[in-house]
């Protein structure tokens, strides 16, 4: 991963880097791991495994380090584990057509 990435916290939106994706690093934020299911640029609620990556092995708890190696620092993840990228498409999509 590019030491110049730019990415978020999953939970407070801390800015983190890409050296702060390591297995046993921490937001500076909030003290949550880094990286995670929810970190990663693959998580998908609703799919199979929550993930967009078929081969990936399950992960039960979306919110703790992992040896996932499918894992790729999303830059804006989603603090919200019910909305998938989907739902929120559709949610602005019919706000455009409320009157």
């Amino acid at each position: 991963m590019r030491s110049d990435f730019q990415g978020h916290c999953w939970r407070c939106g801390q800015i983190l880097t890409g050296l702060d994706y390591g297995r046993e690093t921490y937001c500076r934020g909030c003290t949550q791991s880094t990286r995670v299911c929810r970190n990663c640029r693959l998580y998908a609620p609703g799919r199979p495994n929550d993930c967009l990556e078929p081969l990936a092995e399950p992960v039960k708890d979306k919110g703790r380090a992992n040896f996932c190696e499918h894992f790729d620092p999303h830059e804006h993840p989603s603090a919200d584990p019910q909305r998938s990228p989907v739902d929120e498409l559709r949610a602005v999509a019919e706000a455009l057509f409320r009157k």
